[in-house]
């Protein structure tokens, strides 16, 4: 039987010591490595590396488990346990010297999220979570926030920078947002927003066109802190459905969603 706890704990210190490695070669990145997967859509060497060694650490904690990854060095499921990894979630901001930038690691059995790691490597913050044992940042125990309705909340969200087709759409739920809350902020890296409404930073997040990699860690924290989690329709296909809302309290909750709703039919 698979001890969770004890490989949570060795899950974080994999990804602080890849962390470390990203942190070394933010001081002399080198831009001219950069690869294009698609419009706005940036890896450089230190992602693919960083997946690499996380990947080879992982299989020796867990051996018979599954992965998925952002930059698939390895892409293989497996029938109950599966990682899913973002080597550096917030790679736009990591080239450009700004430091928002992330790991993000979780572990799924079955269909249920177990383990969830993200470390905001720039503050040396690691938040984790096992499923059932509560959310932490680095030893300290978190919760989310008791801002009780919208109009006392702090929203993040992420634009669309590659996928164009529903932008104005999008725009429109923004203004709905603006008008209904302290304020949107878009730090540029998904994982982040989700510790940070885990840890009572920020209230809500949402965001569509959303990969697994980008949620599926962030995602057990802000339930093992509290909080809701659902697709846009108020479902739990929000891992791999490619739209997330989350918040700090199911009223929140229901005012981010009936803000949502009138523009995503979809």
């Amino acid at each position: 039987m698979t001890d969770i706890s004890a490989l949570r704990d060795q899950v974080v210190q994999l990804t602080k010591e890849v962390g470390k490695f990203i942190l070394q070669e933010a001081a002399n990145f080198d831009v001219s490595k950069l690869e294009h997967k698609g419009l706005n859509n940036l890896v450089s060497y230190v992602d693919k590396e960083a997946e690499l060694r996380l990947v080879a650490g992982l299989e020796k904690f867990l051996p018979e488990a599954g992965f998925i990854t952002e930059e698939e060095t390895k892409s293989d499921l497996a029938e109950e346990f599966n990682w899913i990894i973002d080597p550096l979630d917030g790679t736009t901001n990591f080239i450009h010297g700004l430091p928002v930038y992330s790991v993000s690691i979780a572990l799924m059995q079955n269909d249920e999220l177990v383990i969830g790691v993200v470390y905001d490597i720039t503050r040396d913050e690691c938040y984790h979570a096992i499923k059932g044992g509560g959310a932490y940042c680095n030893e300290k125990k978190i919760s989310v926030s008791q801002a009780p309705t919208l109009a006392d909340s702090l929203i993040s969200t992420g634009f669309p920078y590659y996928s164009f087709d529903l932008l104005q759409k999008y725009l429109q739920v923004m203004g709905s947002f603006m008008q209904s809350c302290h304020g949107v902020r878009r730090l540029g890296s998904a994982a982040l927003d989700l510790a940070y409404v885990a840890a009572g930073k920020s209230e809500g997040y949402f965001e569509f066109n959303i990969h697994s990699y980008d949620v599926a860690g962030g995602a057990l924290l802000v339930q093992e802190a509290g909080g809701q989690v659902t697709d846009f329709r108020g479902g739990q296909d929000y891992v791999f459905g490619r739209q997330i809302c989350v918040s700090n309290n199911p009223t929140v909750q229901q005012e981010m969603l009936k803000l949502i709703e009138p523009f995503w039919k979809e």
